[in-house]
């Protein structure tokens, strides 16, 4: 064959595939005529059906927690026994309780100290330590005791009712969970001898 010719055929051979390779890629990006177009597909899509709200409080409200993980936080009463076991230190106490219960709270510190008060909370039947910054005098006006992975707080909510050294504050008690989860109760805040 002859040079010019074989520069000839590749030319030609070149501007075939180059050709097929165009066409095959104009193919690939044009639609499909019996594809819809995403406006098509759009305007022929059903719109998603509206699901009524929840209302997410009312589980927690029947139990009195709110939030966490859906476990209740079940507060119990102290016993005699749970506040002698716990040997807590301290000359003064302050507790918390509902409706002339035994406590939900009992705490002691040191009139003046440094140390922090030391207190008992009985959840879900198991009792748990707390403690409160500031000693006795710390726990005395709204308090905030922690515990292991708790936080509880103490709020006064009225006058003292009645007189004497150490009368009871309506006050209430919110318990709150490392998970978000808090439980609040009403009752009565007392501290002194």
């Amino acid at each position: 064959m002859f040079p010019f010719a074989r520069s000839r055929v590749r030319t030609a051979a070149q501007a075939t595939v180059l050709g097929l390779m165009s066409g095959v890629l104009l193919a690939a990006c044009a639609p499909a005529g019996d594809a819809p177009t995403a406006a098509q597909h759009e305007a022929t899509t059903p719109a998603p059906a509206q699901v009524p709200a929840i209302d997410v409080a009312a589980p927690g409200a029947a139990g009195g927690t709110e939030g966490g993980d859906g476990s209740q936080i079940e507060l119990g009463t102290l016993s005699e026994r749970d506040i002698a076991d716990a040997a807590l230190a301290g000359e003064l106490a302050c507790s918390f309780a509902q409706d002339g219960q035994a406590p939900l709270l009992f705490a002691k510190g040191v009139v003046g100290a440094a140390e922090p008060a030391q207190g008992v909370v009985k959840v879900s039947g198991v009792v748990e330590p707390v403690r409160a910054p500031g000693g006795f005098d710390g726990m005395n006006k709204n308090p905030t005791f922690t515990g292991r992975g708790t936080t509880i707080h103490i709020v006064e909510t009225g006058t003292a009712s009645g007189g004497g050294e150490s009368p009871p504050r309506p006050a209430t008690l919110t318990y709150q969970r490392g998970d978000g989860a808090s439980r609040s109760v009403e009752g009565m805040w007392q501290c002194g001898p």
